[in-house]
């Protein structure tokens, strides 16, 4: 009776003084977190973890040293050896939180250039999340390890890991080329989150990367998801790849009457006026001239795509509105000729018969001497150069070719 109680005495007493400690160690990590962002972190979060494992394990070390024989004393002390682990696994797992937390808090990502910045906290973020998962799989395995039994297993589990890892392997396939592609994605820098992508047909900004999906956020705060093996099987657009600053472009369509240079002199005033314009590229060229309308595109910079979109739309307005206010001449016209109704005359058409003694002129290209009908088999094989609708021998079309199409016919 007198070994029980001096058993349950040294049980009180270890987890007491383990708790004291615990305290004592809290209350200084309080007073150095009033100095230290580390330390505020390390004393709010592995307070409970830390506490849990030191008072674990000295009542496991109390019931091994003073308890004597008593029923059950072997399953006791495999309970609290398993919850020991298990409580060191937590404490590792929240010691891996607030390191993450101070890299989190020191690369911030909300400054002007932080394309670094993304890098990092994308990387921690991912290998966060691998280490949080190595670290329970661990623990599972350290925990099994503790049965006497399956330790007596291990050579037979060692011997079939070859084929498990061929089966897990195959059964998990698309899981594991996601995780590994959600790796990928951290370490080659091809996308960061917050980056700015265009991937199917939409425009958004990439919210999370985690190591089987990634979130795009689109610009009407839709999300898209997508997995992570899409990023390094199909094309995207990354507009911020390399900086934030980004190109854009803004057309329109005015007459060919239209100056110019006053357009062009606008464009500079409406950058110059607006605080969307990063000061790099501000030009209008003409692009196009076909139609009887000419194509202006204004090239226009800005620090980050949501400014650009803005900045696009502004000087897409601005422009419109010069071109209505001072050069309303210049607006897109419809020419067309308009004659006077007279007898209508069906004009006979005459046939041209392409042949050995047709007369030549400039208006075949693959017929009529021996220029064209060496071009004629160049292009049209050395058996027929139907598929072109042009004679390849001589300029006398067959009667019949293998292309499917009927024989011309004979007025």
């Amino acid at each position: 009776m007198s070994s029980a109680l001096s058993a349950v005495l040294a049980v009180l007493g270890a987890a007491g003084a383990a708790i004291l400690i615990v305290e004592v160690v809290h209350r200084v990590m309080v007073r150095l977190g009033r100095r230290s962002m580390l330390a505020a972190d390390l004393a709010k979060k592995i307070h409970r973890p830390f506490l849990t494992a030191v008072t674990l394990l000295s009542v496991q070390q109390a019931i091994r040293v003073f308890a004597g024989n008593f029923p059950y004393r072997g399953g006791v002390l495999h309970v609290l050896v398993l919850l020991c682990i298990a409580a060191f696994a937590w404490l590792v797992g929240a010691m891996l939180l607030v390191m993450e937390d101070v890299a989190l808090a020191k690369w911030r990502a909300d400054v002007p250039d932080n394309r670094r910045q993304r890098r990092i906290r994308t990387q921690v973020v991912m290998l966060r999340r691998v280490t949080v998962a190595a670290i329970v799989v661990l623990t599972i395995g350290v925990m099994l390890m503790t049965f006497p039994n399956i330790r007596a297993l291990g050579a037979s589990v060692l011997a079939s890991a070859g084929l498990i890892s061929v089966i897990a392997a195959l059964a998990a396939q698309s899981m594991l080329g996601n995780v590994f592609a959600g790796i990928q994605l951290a370490f080659s820098d091809a996308i960061r989150v917050d980056d700015v992508v265009v991937v199917e047909q939409e425009w958004g900004r990439i919210e999370e990367i985690t190591l089987t999906v990634v979130v795009v956020q689109i610009w009407d705060d839709r999300r898209l998801i997508l997995p992570t093996s899409y990023f390094t099987t199909k094309p995207f657009q990354n507009w911020t790849r390399t900086n934030s600053a980004v190109l854009g472009t803004a057309e329109i369509d005015v007459d060919w009457g239209t100056p110019i240079e006053p357009l062009r002199a606008e464009l500079r005033q409406v950058c110059e006026g607006t605080e969307l314009w990063d000061g790099r590229v501000s030009v209008l060229q003409v692009t196009d001239a076909t139609g009887g309308n000419v194509r202006l595109r204004a090239l226009v910079s800005a620090n980050d795509a949501a400014a650009l979109w803005d900045l696009r739309c502004l000087v897409r307005e601005r422009l419109v509105a010069w071109v209505w206010q001072n050069e309303r001449a210049a607006l897109p016209r419809m020419r067309a000729e308009v004659e006077s109704p007279g007898p209508v005359r069906r004009a006979e058409r005459p046939v041209q018969r392409v042949g050995l003694g047709a007369s030549r002129d400039d208006s075949r290209v693959f017929s009529g001497d021996g220029d064209g009908d060496a071009r004629g088999v160049a292009f049209g094989g050395p058996s027929s150069g139907a598929a072109f609708g042009v004679p390849a021998f001589g300029g006398q079309r067959p009667a019949s070719d293998n292309s499917g199409l009927a024989p011309e016919s004979e007025d």
